[in-house]
């Protein structure tokens, strides 16, 4: 195991959790609208898509462009959601699972 890659891992699964325990640590109830608190939160969702793109593209940035094929489909399936659903969570979701297919296939 590259310790390198493992600290990426770590990292990127810690930041995904904290954008998403952030808001119930928080108790969002007592926010204030329209604070920066709010508007911080509001920014997980898109955060959390992004984590997870940082997270899929590192390890595949290698010389072989077939490698590629597992993030650009997931890439695609989620913008495809998020501009026909506009759910994050969907998107996320399809992309996550698109992604995880793709990898199986190719094996």
């Amino acid at each position: 195991m590259n310790w390198e890659l493992l600290t990426v891992a770590v990292m990127t699964g810690f930041a995904n959790w904290a954008f998403r325990a952030l808001p119930v640590i928080a108790r969002a109830d007592r926010i204030a609208a329209g604070g920066w608190l709010e508007r911080f939160l509001s920014a997980t969702g898109p955060a959390a898509i992004g984590t997870l793109f940082i997270a899929s593209i590192l390890p595949a940035l290698v010389p072989e462009v077939v490698k590629l094929l597992p993030l650009a489909m997931g890439t695609m399936a989620v913008l495809a959601i998020w501009f026909t659903r506009r759910s994050v969570v969907l998107a996320t979701l399809v992309g996550a699972l698109v992604h995880g297919l793709t990898v199986w296939l190719m094996l």
